[in-house]
């Protein structure tokens, strides 16, 4: 009993992190500072929703709400990106095509119906989602929002301690992208501290 009201606790935590890391992210939208990669947003947005649904299937408790909170911030940065910058979309055909991937690899998901298969293609998804973030945030640093990625990674890593049932299906996803978030953090640091010496 202790240990799930702890749980919840920390699951609470998680989600006023979700809100509070996404204030600056908005703002620097609205500030046209930062231009997030409309693909990989829909995805994350449109995914997540179906790692949720999972999640709540197999028993995860209040820590899948986190994974609910992001998606729902998915859709307001979708909407403001289009609604502001749609003229500054950088977008490749390398972008599409880990677009067009992450599709196929939803579409596996569907006729799969399997709980482990579909979390694992859900995952692998949400990470075919993030190259196209990845690759326009190597080459302009400066157009991602550092905080956002580093309390994604806090988040996500309390998000899998709030978790009241333990499996692949619960756990896959919290961390996966508390690692994911991790690196891209690093990385965003690394470029960054890199174009400043240039």
């Amino acid at each position: 009993m202790f240990l799930s009201e702890i749980k919840n606790i920390v699951g609470v935590v998680a989600i006023i992190l979700v809100f509070v890391g996404y204030v600056p992210y908005i703002r620097d939208i609205l500030k046209g500072k930062t231009i997030p990669h409309v693909y990989s947003w829909i995805l994350w947005g449109f995914v997540g929703g179906i790692t949720f649904a999972l999640q709540i299937s197999d028993g995860a408790g209040l820590g899948a709400f986190v994974t609910l909170a992001a998606e729902l911030m998915c859709a307001v940065v979708v909407a403001l990106s289009i609604l502001l910058h749609r003229s500054k979309f950088d977008i490749t055909k390398t972008d599409t095509f880990f677009l067009s991937m992450a599709f196929v690899s939803l579409g596996f998901w569907l006729i799969a119906k399997q709980p482990i298969i579909s979390i694992l293609l859900v995952t692998t998804t949400e990470l075919l989602a993030f190259v196209p973030t990845i690759r326009k945030t190597w080459h302009k640093p400066h157009s991602e929002t550092l905080s956002l990625y580093s309390l994604n990674t806090l988040r996500f890593g309390l998000a899998f301690l709030a978790l009241q049932h333990y499996s692949f299906i619960t756990a896959m996803y919290p961390i996966t992208w508390t690692i994911a978030n991790g690196f891209f953090t690093l990385m965003l640091i690394l470029r960054r501290k890199r174009t400043t010496i240039s």
